[in-house]
């Protein structure tokens, strides 16, 4: 039997599951929707015994009713003793941004009591949903996520073959669109001069060679490569060996052009199977969609 890898979907009404399995099924997923906790096992069985079509499966799970969850968390155990590689990922989000999504698609929050409202609706999903929650090992907050970034974020963790390893994203960002939420380390890199204050520069971006030399070669622009680098070198092995399998580095600076892009791209160089994402650089390009643009409320 060959190992599988199996990844649980759940979170908050609202938060994005929708999107999430979308982007899994694109991945290769065979994506099972609303599976009652107690026959995950049995689902789990019969892909087994089919043989190695389903490699990758994808379980979500929610409190639409809350005697599904009855029994998770031993299935849950006992899954992860098993021979597969087995994974919850869990989508939270602000509760002001779900009363908004919920507000502007005239939905009804699947826990709303006819006496209360979505506040009284989310409090109570909280509740049932705290476990998972707590021991969710990737766990995603979508407050500030457009819907083609919650697929690159999905795609740059589950979209990949490897199990029991551990994937590392240098990220750079701009301060002044928010902090990622899904960062484990952060560095601010504003102690540099800006290459937006140089002419010549402003167009370009850390990815070209002008911005690139001239960012690298200003005085602390090693030294900080270097001590985080020896920070990176002592924290991921003790990471991977906690079970942390998704670490996410994050690099910001003003706008997220200039300084955090050529800093993130030197420092994935220094760090063996690093992936790169630049979150904000092409911020001023494209205008963002809200999460909620897609029909995610009414199907989660």
């Amino acid at each position: 039997m060959s190992t599988k890898r199996i990844v649980v979907l759940t979170g908050l009404a609202g938060a994005g599951k929708t999107t999430a399995a979308r982007a899994l099924e694109d991945l290769g997923y065979f994506v099972v929707d609303n599976l009652p906790p107690q026959l995950i096992e049995t689902l789990i069985s019969l892909s087994d015994s089919s043989g190695n079509e389903l490699r990758r499966i994808a379980l979500v799970i929610d409190a639409r009713d809350a005697r599904f969850l009855d029994g998770f968390a031993d299935a849950f155990a006992r899954m992860q003793q098993g021979e597969h590689d087995v994974s919850l990922l869990f989508l939270d989000c602000d509760d002001d941004e779900l009363v908004r999504r919920y507000k502007e698609t005239r939905r009804r929050h699947p826990h709303a009591t006819d006496g209360g409202g979505v506040r009284d609706g989310i409090r109570k999903e909280r509740a049932l949903l705290d476990d998972m929650g707590a021991n969710a090992e990737a766990r995603i907050n979508t407050t500030s996520l457009s819907v083609h970034q919650l697929r690159d974020l999905i795609q740059e963790r589950f979209g990949h073959d490897e199990v029991a390893g551990q994937t590392v994203t240098i990220l750079s960002f701009g301060f002044k669109h928010g902090l990622p939420p899904e960062l484990d380390l952060c560095f601010d890199v504003r102690f540099l001069k800006n290459p937006y204050f140089v002419e010549e520069l402003r167009p370009q971006t850390g990815k070209d060679r002008p911005v690139r030399d001239y960012v690298l070669a200003q005085e602390g622009a090693q030294d900080f490569l270097d001590k985080v680098d020896d920070l990176a070198s002592f924290l991921l092995p003790r990471y991977r060996d906690e079970g942390k399998r998704y670490v996410t580095i994050a690099v910001g600076c003003t706008g997220g052009q200039h300084r955090s892009v050529a800093l993130t791209e030197a420092l994935a160089a220094r760090i063996p199977g690093a992936r790169v994402r630049h979150r904000d650089l092409d911020k001023a390009a494209h205008a963002r969609p809200s999460i909620d643009d897609d029909d995610d409320i009414t199907k989660a």
